[in-house]
């Protein structure tokens, strides 16, 4: 751990002429900025790959009418499914996966007051007056909600309230372009098509799609509560990369 203050020591002072006292969180946004450049390659794999499970629907939607009573031959059908039209069922998380261990180093970073023996430097450093180190309830403690600290939490909840408005918006208009992917439109499309006739292939509801379905809009409102309760500097970290995943996710669903 201590390679890696080292890394955010020398990059902060990089950028000292720049941002001051500042410098280490300009530096975790860049952090950020360069993780995030290095698992866009699987963000793009990753918006292929849900394009192509949204055309999958129609066929994922005939396996469940023929195999819902027979779960385990269900899932082989899904899995050979998916082998076949070389889509990975996990092509949507792993970016998420793949960033998790830089957000547990910052994590790890600005929430011990040694690093490798020494004392952590690292905790001396600001955004603005609130300490890299420390978290909502020690703003609140130390001048209240609208003390400096407070402030600037304030400015980060707000960040994130805009960004996850804009994210719901992306999700709904999502849902909207793509019924079959709430589970509604393949089946309804099905028995439009084939009204009357032997072959028709009827909504087989999938048990809690529809709760995921309401409730995945405003999953992003939830990072309010990670800014929240994590170290500030990992707040920061949390709220640049759900910035960019948003604008992201809206460049490549275009």
């Amino acid at each position: 751990m201590s390679v890696f203050a080292g890394l955010v020591e020398r990059l902060a002072d990089l950028l000292q002429p720049l941002f001051g006292l500042s410098a280490a969180a300009a530096a975790i946004v860049l952090f950020t900025a360069f993780v995030r450049l290095l698992v866009h390659p699987l963000s793009r794999a990753a918006a292929r790959g849900q394009k192509a499970k949204a055309r999958l629907q129609p066929k994922i939607a005939e396996l469940r009418r023929r195999h819902g009573r027979n779960p385990e031959k269900l899932q082989r059908a899904l899995l050979d499914l998916h082998t076949e039209e070389k889509v990975s069922p996990l092509a949507g998380i792993l970016p998420s996966l793949l960033q998790l261990p830089a957000f547990f180093v910052l994590f790890y970073l600005f929430s011990n007051t040694t690093i490798g023996g020494r004392p952590n430097e690292l905790l001396g450093h600001e955004l603005f007056t609130a300490p890299l180190g420390g978290r909502w309830a020690d703003a609140l403690g130390d001048g209240g909600p609208l003390g400096g600290a407070g402030l600037v939490y304030a400015g980060l909840f707000a960040v994130v309230v805009a960004v996850a408005a804009f994210s719901y918006r992306l999700t709904k208009r999502s849902m909207t372009e793509n019924p079959a992917l709430t589970g509604a439109g393949a089946g309804a499309g099905a028995g439009a098509g084939g009204r009357g006739g032997r072959g028709a292939v009827e909504p087989v509801p999938v048990p809690g799609m529809g709760l995921v379905m309401k409730v995945m809009p405003f999953l992003s409102f939830f990072t309010l509560v990670t800014v929240a309760v994590v170290p500030l500097a990992a707040a920061l970290y949390v709220v640049t990369s759900m910035a960019w995943g948003v604008v992201e996710r809206a460049a490549l669903h275009r």
